[in-house]
């Protein structure tokens, strides 16, 4: 896949985004292992963007394996200049007066030799009534392609969330993976759909537990 994704533009950072159709087909596992490969096989410093914030999935499976991605350190702002590519409502208040930073609910901690990091936000500290929603805008992509070479997004499946399609516009690839065994394409199709016609760019399929089948389902999908 790292090969097949083609060489990122001279001097910028690139942005990679699982995503999938529906729960269940393998995009966070897909995703956390090709940031894994990014930071010690190809040696880039690498951001891994957990989009399904109550969750916070990947901090969990990395934590819960640290024979085979590290331990985790100390957390940091996962929004070096302040940015967030959310935003909570309503805003919780400063003693002042003042709402407070957004930025202050995520976090990035360094996986094993600190070369690679992953996000958690911090649904702990929400208080009763407080939403959280996703913005369609690129400010805090651009800012964090400053601080990394390989920035991996992980977005929530389809079916329980339009978070990928809305950040898609600002990533430079979309990967989309689909079960081999899922005989069902149509959600793949629409969801590739929905992507490009929000101004993404899908890179292609990735077939987990690919079979000698899964041809015709790349046909019908991308012809």
């Amino acid at each position: 896949m790292w090969a097949s994704l083609g060489p990122p533009a001279p001097g910028r950072a690139r942005i990679v985004q699982f995503a999938s159709a529906r729960r269940g087909e393998g995009a966070s596992t897909v995703a956390r292992e090709f940031a894994l490969f990014a930071a010690r096989r190809a040696a880039r410093r690498v951001w891994l963007v957990d989009l399904d914030l109550f969750a916070s999935s990947q901090h969990a499976a990395i934590d819960a394996a640290p024979d085979r991605y590290g331990r985790l350190g100390q957390p940091v702002s996962a929004s070096p200049e302040g940015q967030a590519f959310f935003t909570v409502r309503p805003p919780t208040r400063m003693p002042d007066g003042s709402d407070a930073p957004d930025a202050r609910f995520l976090m990035g901690y360094p996986v094993g030799e600190g070369r690679f990091w992953v996000t958690r936000f911090r649904a702990d500290v929400l208080r009763g009534g407080q939403s959280v929603h996703i913005l369609p805008s690129a400010d805090y992509w651009q800012v964090l392609r400053r601080y990394a070479d390989v920035i991996v997004v992980d977005g929530p499946s389809a079916d329980r969330s339009q978070s990928a399609v809305t950040v898609a516009p600002f990533m430079d690839q979309t990967v989309l993976v689909v079960a081999a065994d899922q005989p069902d394409v149509k959600a793949p199709a629409q969801l590739r759909d929905a992507i490009t016609a929000a101004g993404g760019r899908p890179a292609g399929l990735f077939f987990n537990r690919a079979s000698v089948e899964t041809p015709g389902l790349v046909k019908a999908i991308l012809p």
